[in-house]
C-alpha cells in the first residue's frame, strides 16, 4: 500500500438536495469538525469539503474509519438517525479511489456542472483550515501541492478552463432563458456569499440585463461589489418594495431556515411571473413558496448546464484534462513510493556521519585548524560520493516496488536497527 488515504463523500450523485443541505457544513463548522477527527479519532492528512453540491471528508487511516466520521457528523449537525443517512455516502477505502477522487473533484471533472471554476477555489480554503488546524501532515502538503500545480497546466493547456460554465454562470442562463419574452427585466440578487457574488459578475459582463440590483445585509459589502460590477444597490430595509419590484429573486442568503417565506411572498401581490431562484444550500427558499399563484421556484439542483459553446469545449477537453491528471498521480507515487524508503536512507546517512565523526574526533587533535578544516571538507565529500549510489538505487527499487529487500540489506550491513532516522 502506497499510502493508507481515504475519503467519505456525499455528493449530489447520490443525495438529493434535501439531504445535502442537512449535511452541509459552514466555515466554523468544518473547523469544529477538523477538531474533532484530528483530536478525537486521531486522524491525519484532514481535508474537510463542503459545498452545495457535496461534504467529503479525506484522512489517512490504516484501517476504514468512515462509520465513526459519519456518525462524528450526525452528531455535529444533531441528526438522530445516524444509519439512515449511511446509504448516501460513497466510501473510498484506497489511494488510488481517494487520490483520483479528489484530483477530479479540484479540477471540476466531478461538479454538477462540468469545469465549475468555484470549487478549486473551495479546496484551496478547506487545505488552509486544515493547515490552522495543524491536520495536515507532509502527504496532504504533497498532495494538494500537486493538485494545484496540475489545475495551472489545465488552465494553461487545455480549454477546459474557457468560457464560465460554472454554476453561477448557469444561473445567468437560466435568467437568460426565464426572461426572454420580457423587455429590460429587473434582476435582484440577494446575500452575496461566493456564488452570489459571482452571478453579480456575470451579470455585470452581459450585455443582455441593465437593470440589476444587489441587496445584502452588510451594506459595505453591496456596495463594494455594486462598485466592481457597476450594479444598483438596495438597502436590506427596502427589501419588500425591492421584491415587489423584481422579474426574477436570486438568492445566495446563508441560513439556517429559510429566509424566504409562503407568508412573505403572498404579500407581494404578484400580477405576473415571479421567478424566484434558490442559489444556497441549506434553501433560504421555502418549497411552499411555488404555491403562491404566478411564482415559479428553482433550486440548486434545477440550474442544469446548458448547451453553451464554452461547455462544448470544455467537455472536449476532457480527455487532455484526464492525461495531465494521470501524470501528476504518476509524479505523486513516484514521491510516496520514494517517502516509505526515506527513513532507511536518514539512518544510513547517520550511521555514516557517526563513523566520520568519530575519526574525525581521532585525528584532528593531533591538526591545526586549518588542517581539521579540510579534513571535515574531505570527508564529508567522499560520504556523499559512498551514500549516491545506495541512495540512487533505493529510489529505483521503490518505482519497482522491489524496495524492501534492499532494506533488509541495508539494514543488516550497516547495523541500521540501532539508528534513529532524526537528522
Amino acid at each position: 500500500m502506497l499510502h493508507p488515504f481515504k475519503a467519505v463523500s456525499l455528493s449530489f450523485k447520490k443525495a438529493p438536495l434535501a439531504i445535502r443541505e442537512l449535511i452541509a457544513l459552514d466555515e466554523a463548522a468544518c473547523r469544529r469538525f477538523l477538531h474533532t477527527l484530528h483530536h478525537d479519532l486521531g486522524l491525519q492528512d484532514l481535508l474537510v469539503l463542503s459545498t452545495c453540491n457535496r461534504t467529503e471528508i479525506y484522512y489517512s487511516a490504516e484501517r476504514d474509519q468512515s462509520p465513526a466520521i459519519i456518525e462524528a457528523l450526525a452528531e455535529l449537525k444533531g441528526l438522530a438517525d445516524v444509519a439512515e443517512y449511511f446509504p448516501y455516502f460513497d466510501i473510498l477505502d484506497s489511494y488510488d479511489e481517494a487520490v483520483r477522487h479528489l484530483f477530479e473533484v479540484a479540477m471540476g471533472l466531478d461538479a454538477q456542472v462540468v469545469g465549475d471554476l468555484q470549487i478549486s477555489n473551495q479546496v484551496k480554503t478547506a487545505y488552509q483550515w486544515s493547515a490552522d488546524a495543524d491536520a495536515a501532515g507532509p502527504f496532504l502538503h504533497r498532495l494538494l501541492h500537486t493538485i494545484f500545480f496540475t489545475n495551472k497546466r489545465v488552465q494553461q493547456e487545455t480549454s477546459f478552463r474557457d468560457g464560465a460554465a460554472s454554476t453561477s454562470y448557469a444561473t445567468l442562463e437560466l435568467v437568460e432563458e426565464l426572461t426572454a419574452d420580457i423587455a429590460n427585466p429587473r434582476v435582484l440578487v440577494v446575500g452575496l456569499g461566493e456564488i452570489g457574488a459571482d452571478v453579480c459578475r456575470h451579470f455585470s459582463d452581459s450585455k443582455l440585463f441593465t437593470d440589476v440590483t444587489l441587496c445584502n445585509r452588510t451594506r459595505a459589502k453591496a456596495d463594494a461589489l455594486a462598485a466592481e460590477c457597476g450594479l444598483q444597490v438596495l438597502e436590506f430595509e427596502n427589501l419588500v418594495q425591492g421584491l415587489k419590484d423584481a422579474d426574477v429573486i436570486i438568492s445566495s442568503i446563508a441560513h439556517a431556515a429559510p429566509f424566504f417565506t409562503r407568508e412573505m411572498v403572498e404579500h407581494l401581490d404578484v400580477l405576473n411571473f415571479k421567478f424566484f431562484i434558490d442559489l444556497s444550500v441549506p434553501r433560504s427558499i421555502e418549497a411552499e413558496v411555488e404555491s403562491v399563484p404566478g411564482v415559479l421556484v428553482y433550486n440548486i439542483d434545477t440550474i442544469q448546464s446548458k448547451a453553451s459553446a464554452a461547455l462544448e469545449q470544455r467537455l472536449a477537453a476532457i480527455p487532455q484534462v484526464r492525461a495531465i491528471i494521470a501524470e501528476s498521480i504518476a509524479g505523486l507515487q513516484d514521491w510516496t513510493k520514494e517517502m516509505l524508503v526515506s527513513p532507511t536512507i536518514q539512518k544510513l546517512k547517520n550511521a555514516l556521519e557517526q563513523i566520520r565523526q568519530e575519526e574525525m574526533d581521532r585525528f584532528q587533535k593531533k591538526m591545526s585548524p586549518e588542517e581539521a578544516r579540510r579534513l571535515d571538507e574531505a570527508t564529508k565529500s567522499l560520504m556523499q560520493k559512498i551514500l549516491k549510489q545506495p541512495v540512487l538505487q533505493l529510489k529505483a527499487a521503490c518505482k519497482r516496488g522491489e524496495a524492501d529487500q534492499l532494506i533488509d540489506v541495508l539494514t543488516d550491513l550497516f547495523d541500521l536497527e540501532n539508528q534513529t532516522a532524526s537528522a
